[in-house]
C-alpha cells in the first residue's frame, strides 16, 4: 500500500492534514528551500498537538554535508519526538564522513535519507545508507521549478530506485513537485509514501496555503488507485510493508 505524505509548516496545517487522513505529516519550511526546517520549537508543538495520532517526519533543512553539523541537527530534530528525522544528501561535502557520524546514533531514531533526482545521485549509496543504520529514503528534486519526479527522472531508473530499497527493507518515498497525473504512474512502482506540497497548496505554489480540497483529491486519487490495484493483484498484499 502507497501512502501519502503531506508537507505543512504550521499547526493549522497539520491539523488539516491530519484531517484529510493523510499518511505522514511532514513538517517542513518550503520558503527555506527543498528541506527548510521549521524551528525546533514549533516542531515540538506540532508533536504534542498531534499527539500520535499520526506519524510525523521532519527535516533537517539544506545543510551542508558536514558531518558535526548535520549529527547537531539531527540530534536536536529528533529530541522534539517526531518519529523520522529526513536528511537532504545535497551534492559535494562529506557523505562518507556524514554516514559514519550518524551511524553512532541509537537505532530508536529513525533516519531518512533524501536523494535528489536532478543532482543525478549514484543508487550505490542506498547501501551504505542501510549500513549506517537509516530506516528510509526518498528521492525529491532539488530544484522546484524544473518540472516533476516523473519529468526529471526516467521510468528505468525510478523502478530502480525502488527495487534497491525494497530489497534492502528501507522505506520508500518518491517526492518532488508531484502532481496528481503523476500518481498512477508512480504508484505502479509501489513505493511506501508519494510526497507531496506543491500540489496541495494554492495555485499550485508550494509557500502558498494549503487547499483542502486539492488535498482531498490527491488522497482520494491514492486510495482509488489503491483499492483497484489491490483487487487485480492479491498477490501483493501480503508483501506489503505494515504501515
Amino acid at each position: 500500500m502507497t501512502g501519502m505524505l503531506a508537507s505543512v509548516n504550521s499547526v493549522a496545517e497539520a491539523l488539516q492534514a491530519l484531517s484529510a487522513n493523510v499518511d505522514i505529516i511532514d513538517l517542513k519550511q518550503p520558503a527555506l528551500g527543498a528541506l527548510g526546517a521549521l524551528e525546533i520549537d514549533l516542531v515540538r508543538t506540532i508533536v504534542n498537538e498531534i499527539n500520535g495520532r499520526c506519524p510525523v517526519s521532519a527535516t533537517v533543512g539544506d545543510l551542508p554535508m558536514q558531518p558535526e553539523l548535520v549529527f547537531q541537527a539531527v540530534t536536536a530534530m529528533a529530541a522534539t519526538g517526531v518519529d523520522y528525522v529526513k536528511i537532504g544528501f545535497f551534492p559535494g561535502g562529506d557523505w562518507p564522513g556524514t554516514l559514519e557520524k550518524l551511524a553512532t546514533l541509537p537505532p530508536s531514531m529513525a533516519l531518512i535519507a533524501v536523494l535528489f533526482a536532478d543532482s543525478q545521485p549514484d543508487f550505490s549509496v542506498i547501501d551504505n545508507l542501510k549500513n549506517a543504520g537509516f530506516k528510509g529514503v526518498m528521492l525529491d528534486t532539488m530544484n522546484k521549478g524544473c518540472g516533476s519526479l516523473t519529468q526529471i527522472m526516467t521510468k528505468t531508473a525510478l523502478a530502480q530506485f525502488v527495487q534497491l530499497a525494497r530489497e534492502r527493507n528501507l522505506l520508500c518515498g518518491l517526492a518532488g513537485s508531484l502532481r496528481r497525473e503523476d500518481i498512477a504512474e508512480l504508484m505502479a512502482y509501489q513505493p511506501d509514501y508519494l510526497g507531496f506540497r506543491g500540489a496541495l497548496c494554492r495555485q499550485h505554489n508550494r509557500t502558498a496555503q494549503l487547499d483542502r480540497s486539492a488535498m482531498r483529491q490527491i488522497k482520494q486519487a491514492i486510495d482509488q488507485i489503491s483499492q483497484s490495484s489491490q483487487q487485480y493483484c492479491p498477490a501483493h498484499q501480503a508483501d506489503d510493508h505494515a504501515h
